[in-house]
């Protein structure tokens, strides 16, 4: 059986994605005094009196929106709901109870699912506002002031959660599942692989620009194993994010790269490798992450029979940094070798985990130096005593030497090289810090 689910809902700029922060215990959702920032579901795990469980922020539910954003929206908060053991729903002082309020709390009780309502900016410490009996009208039982800004409340809206949750039991850990990130710039089907993956419409798809401005993760299992997909916002260019929204949402996936295993890098076949794809590829690389170049549209590229060759040599020259990433073209739109991820991802996160013991390390070590002795200066020859792994996630090694300036980066990336070719470590960087006779830990 899996944790609990609670997925907070309402209409637009009732402070739910505060509240989401303020349970969660940090600053996972984008919070801005805008209505409709929050578009995509946000997930969280939170624990409270011994009980662990999952919550799920949603963009404001609109019931009269017309436009395109809005529903979305609204029909990603209505997945939300039906996925959720409890709701709450999140209203607020100022506005009183709105004719949305009272739309929203009829389709929630509708529903089935057990509702728990949430009277938000209820800051002051003083009397009850007047104004809160109102929220009674709404037929959801007696509502709980709470205060997302100062976290009054709070604990008495998780007491009232967790009365409704089923019986505990034993429930399947995430420790064992792969978290893969989705990257790169906005408009080159992030979104629409997953929802191809997934089965389902878990985030937005739209043709417009930045549509995902969450990192948004979701679980999944099929016959290859266990992950969690993270689908973010794409990652424009740094002199055109000029909104404060847009710029959350770079950090967010900056972020998302941080807690991904794997990062899936996606590029738009048609246009190749830009300058952009070369620095979000770099984020990951910089990160130390397990990569796969996802080269996506590949239905929609004239093509002969040297085409894809010719594609992939462009794409290893201008991503020459991340060599070792394997290359996959794909499209999300008709399903095209996508399957083949699911190996890819398996494979690059196996390698990045993979542990080699010194003794073996030593002995490549030892021959690679027979091959092409170790660089000399002004009579003086580098002497390498041994090398050792130190960690994994990327593999990390240790060399030590008599000197740090006779280890050139040109006899490192040999090292490195001879490293790989021995045991693969495909699709994953490698880091090799140098330490010298006198060192200290």
């Amino acid at each position: 059986m899996s944790r609990p689910l609670v997925a907070i809902v309402g209409r637009p700029n009732v402070g739910k994605s505060m509240l989401f922060n303020r349970l969660a215990g940090r600053r996972l959702s984008i919070v801005e005094d805008t209505p409709g920032v929050t578009r995509d579901r946000l997930y969280a795990e939170c624990e409270w009196n011994g009980r662990k469980f999952d919550i799920v922020d949603t963009g404001g539910i609109e019931p009269t929106a017309d436009s395109e954003i809005l529903m979305f929206m609204r029909e990603q908060a209505m997945l939300a709901i039906d996925a959720a053991d409890v709701i709450v729903l999140v209203t607020e002082i100022g506005t009183g109870v709105t004719a949305a309020d009272k739309t929203v709390s009829d389709m929630l009780k509708r529903s089935g699912k057990p509702v728990v309502l949430a009277v938000n900016k209820m800051d002051s410490t003083g009397g009850v506002d007047p104004g809160f009996y109102e929220f009674y009208s709404l037929g959801l039982g007696d509502p709980i002031s709470v205060s997302a800004v100062h976290g009054h409340g709070t604990g008495d809206l998780l007491d009232e959660c967790v009365k409704h949750f089923p019986p505990e039991s034993a429930y399947e850990a995430d420790d064992d599942r792969i978290r893969v990130a989705v990257i790169g710039k906005p408009n080159v089907g992030k979104s629409s692989l997953i929802n191809l993956i997934l089965g389902e419409k878990r985030v937005i798809v739209s043709n417009l620009a930045g549509t995902t401005r969450d990192a948004v993760d979701t679980a999944f299992e099929n016959k290859y194993g266990k992950y969690v997909f993270i689908d973010t916002a794409g990652i424009r260019r740094q002199s055109r994010v000029d909104d404060r929204i847009e710029k959350f949402s770079v950090m967010r996936a900056k972020l998302a790269i941080d807690r991904a295993d794997v990062c899936l890098i996606m590029i738009d076949a048609r246009d190749g490798v830009t300058e952009q794809d070369t620095k979000i590829a770099g984020l990951a690389h910089e990160a130390g992450k397990a990569s796969v170049i996802v080269v996506n549209k590949w239905d929609l590229v004239e093509k002969d029979g040297k085409t894809m060759d010719k594609l992939r040599k462009d794409v290893m020259r201008d991503l020459a940094f991340m060599s070792y990433a394997p290359i996959l073209f794909i499209s999300a739109l008709t399903g095209q070798r996508t399957e083949r991820i699911f190996e890819l991802v398996n494979y690059v996160n196996d390698q990045s985990a993979m542990r080699i013991t010194t003794g073996m390390l030593n002995d490549v070590l030892a021959d690679a130096q027979a091959r092409q002795q170790p660089p000399t200066d002004k009579g003086k020859r580098l002497k390498i005593y041994y090398m050792t792994q130190t960690g994994v996630r990327p593999p990390n090694f240790v060399v030590f030497c008599n000197s740090r300036e006779l280890f050139h980066f040109s006899y490192q990336r040999y090292i490195e090289n001879q490293i790989r070719a021995a045991f693969g470590l495909e699709g994953t960087p490698v880091r090799i810090v140098i330490r010298q006779k006198g060192d200290r830990e």
